[in-house]
């Protein structure tokens, strides 16, 4: 099967859309309010409680609101659209068992405790309730990851810039941060509070349209299903027969669903490690709700977020799922977007990542689409001062503080978190760019939180509910939990045989070839006819400089005792025909190399591939080779949990605990929650959390 150019015959920078005057003035005008509000909230960080937790004045709405928009990034739209597209329907299972379960878990049973114990962070309760050992690895796993995340949102932004307008990946990045570090540096947590709440709405303006349109355009929820089982053998053809329709149906075995994973490890994996770990010790989630100004306000903002949370499908999921269904290349022919590892992607084929963006051009004109933007840019940003803001928290109070100086004035943290601010953003910029050894975001993302977060929660909930939990159990628990995720990771992307990436052939840029197509539009010959080109694990290409005779290279070649298709990449080449500059990328096709044309051959064998995973390897850690990597990150982190909660009570049962004096108000039976009287039964945090339930229960039954 050959593949079809994914861009039509251009030259010259090539952008979806040209925004209008009306959309610059609307970008504008965001750039202008989020510097505002940095500079006027600033009087109100004068303290190191004002800077890093808002000074505990927030309503539950306004903590609600913020819980919710802290993970409601554009970084988030974005990347579970990808992920709806490569894996359908299973993808709003992050917005239901992935979230619902986990934080009704920590309205009703965990807040208490981390609002009573008073801490700035969560790493904050590990010092309480362990001592400095775990507060400190926790302290540093976490700042590192929140600047990966927001060198995440970064990288993602600048995609959609480049794709939309066409603007420099650079100038996207920079200019983004230093607004970023303005505000927030100025303003600290106060400030990321308001403006996500700012970007929340925004997101939704610029969002909802999109599913709307798009529905109304396929003709309706029954329509779009039916041409997304159409579609998917041709985009997706090594899943073709599976169901990318449903929630459940198709978890009864490995190969029914496009993630490779069954039901256990989607209510395990994803549902109790992955969920619980991220919701419920995340920092950057539990420091929206425990600023908060008392803790029903903190309960209540919680579940409120989970009302929220279970409406992001419809901005979401929908888009990923339209995105198998409507979106279309320039000659009429069903676009086919590839993951972010492969070879083609950013050469002549768009991605998974960028499935939003694209129907954001199909949908969205002049003004709507400035709206569109700006809520992109809104989120990406927030995602960016979220993790910023919980860096600079973090990093002072759990790294700098107990490591370089214990007592200093407030006034000194203070200045070290606003410098921190700063710190994050530069170092964020560095990190942006791992992404392109992930398939999409999320991906990416999974693999954080199953090194970090998860090792995290499984302490954490072991302390807040064993009083037996020792220093001793909880750093061993957390630090072995954190080097086995590690060490699974690393396990399935090694190759002990040898890794041969798939046979590629490069072509050079100003290369002269000539484009053979079928009835159809395939193209099923490419000669080339003068020009250079470089191939990677292609047996029949042997020399290296000036071809004496013609060669002709198959449409598949065997790498030991495989068959792969070749692929030929044509970033920018010269149609002998026409004249015009052509850009395609294709495999299966014949390729016919003319005497004269120079060749450079090279054979790769890898031992580790951080993109590519061993099937044998990932049949031991998510018990089947079908698995496919998020399934695999699901697993990994049940695993992990496993273990951080075994070896953290193991150790336990062998070593001292601390005297119930010292634990009071950290632990279950230990800690006396603040009677904040009797208030109407509409406020009460367990009526909702329950009506929650139901609520997330009725929807998994309609589309199971």
């Amino acid at each position: 099967m050959t593949a079809l150019p994914i861009l039509a015959a251009s030259t010259g920078k090539e952008v979806l859309l040209r925004l209008t005057p009306v959309d610059f003035v609307i970008i504008v005008i965001y750039f202008a309010a989020v510097l505002l509000i940095g500079f006027y909230l600033k009087k109100y960080a004068k303290t190191g409680e004002d800077f890093f937790l808002a000074g505990r004045q927030m309503t539950a709405w306004i903590a609600g609101l913020s819980f919710i928009s802290a993970n409601l990034s554009s970084l988030e739209t974005m990347g579970w659209s990808a992920m709806a597209y490569q894996y359908g329907m299973l993808g709003a299972h992050a917005y239901l068992i992935g979230a619902i379960p986990a934080i009704l878990f920590l309205a009703i049973v965990m807040m208490p405790f981390y609002y009573v114990s008073r801490t700035h962070s969560v790493p904050g309760y590990l010092k309480l309730r362990y001592g400095e050992g775990p507060r400190l690895i926790a302290g540093i796993t976490f700042s590192f990851m929140t600047v990966m995340v927001s060198g995440a949102s970064m990288f993602a932004m600048a995609k959609i810039l480049k794709l939309l307008l066409g603007w420099s990946e650079d100038v996207s990045i920079w200019v983004s941060s230093l607004t970023v570090a303005i505000y927030v540096a100025l303003g600290g947590l106060r400030s990321a509070l308001f403006n996500e709440v700012l970007q929340y709405f925004l997101i939704w303006a610029g969002s909802l349209l999109i599913p709307i349109l798009g529905l109304i355009h396929v003709g309706g929820w029954n329509a779009l299903m039916r041409k997304i089982q159409e579609n998917v053998p041709i985009i997706h053809p090594s899943v073709g027969n599976a169901d990318f329709t449903s929630l459940w149906r198709n978890l009864g075995s490995f190969d029914t669903n496009p993630m490779g994973i069954d039901w256990f490890g989607m209510v395990f994996g994803l549902g109790v490690a992955v969920s619980f770990g991220y919701w419920c010790t995340d920092f950057l989630q539990v420091q929206r709700v425990i600023v908060a100004k008392d803790l029903r306000s903190a309960q209540n903002g919680t579940i409120i977020g989970a009302f929220l949370k279970m409406m992001v499908p419809l901005i979401v999921t929908i888009p990923g799922l339209l995105g198998l269904a409507v979106l279309t290349n320039p000659d009429g022919s069903l676009m086919v977007l590839v993951p972010e590892s492969d070879p083609r992607a950013r050469i002549t084929h768009n991605t998974f990542n960028e499935v939003l963006p694209l129907l954001m051009s199909q949908y969205l004109g002049p003004g709507l689409l400035g709206l569109g933007v700006t809520a992109m840019i809104a989120g990406f940003m927030s995602g960016m001062a979220g993790n910023v803001s919980a860096f600079a928290t973090v990093w002072t109070y759990d790294v700098y503080q107990p490591i370089f100086k214990k007592s200093a004035p407030d006034q000194h943290y203070l200045f070290v978190g606003r410098l921190c601010s700063i710190l994050g953003i530069l170092l964020s910029i560095g990190t942006a760019y791992t992404l392109r050894y992930f398939s999409n975001i999320l991906e990416y993302l999974q693999v954080l939180v199953f090194f970090f977060i998860v090792p995290l929660f499984g302490v954490i909930i072991v302390g807040m509910l064993w009083k037996r939990a020792t220093p001793a159990g909880g750093f061993w628990g957390f630090l072995s939990a954190i080097l086995v995720s590690i060490g699974m990771w690393v396990y399935v992307h090694t190759f002990p045989d040898g890794y041969m990436p798939a046979p590629k052939i490069t072509i050079k840029e100003g290369t002269t070839v000539q484009v053979e197509k079928s009835e159809n539009g395939t193209i099923w010959r490419v000669t080339i006819q003068k020009g250079e080109l470089e191939a990677v694990n292609v047996p029949q290409i042997k020399e290296f400089g000036t071809l004496q005779t013609e060669l002709q290279i198959p449409p598949t070649v065997t790498l030991r005792t495989n068959v792969h298709k070749v692929q030929i990449l044509a970033p920018s080449v010269s149609d002998m025909v026409s004249g015009k500059t052509l850009k395609f990328g294709i495999e299966g096709a014949e390729l016919v190399l003319k005497e004269g044309v120079t060749v450079r051959s090279k054979t790769v064998v890898q031992k580790f591939n951080p993109a590519n995973f061993n099937p044998k390897h990932a049949k031991v850690v998510a018990r089947s080779e079908k698995a496919k990597p998020m399934a695999i990150n699901m697993y990994s982190a049940w695993w992990s949990f496993l273990v951080s909660v075994t070896v953290t009570i193991g150790v336990s049962l062998f070593t001292r605990p601390k005297p119930e004096s010292e634990l009071r108000n950290l632990v279950l039976g230990l800690t006396q929650i603040p009677d904040e009287g009797p208030c109407p039964w509409y406020k009460k945090p367990g009526l909702w959390a329950a009506i929650c339930a139901a609520v997330l229960i009725a929807i998994n039954i309609i589309f199971w």
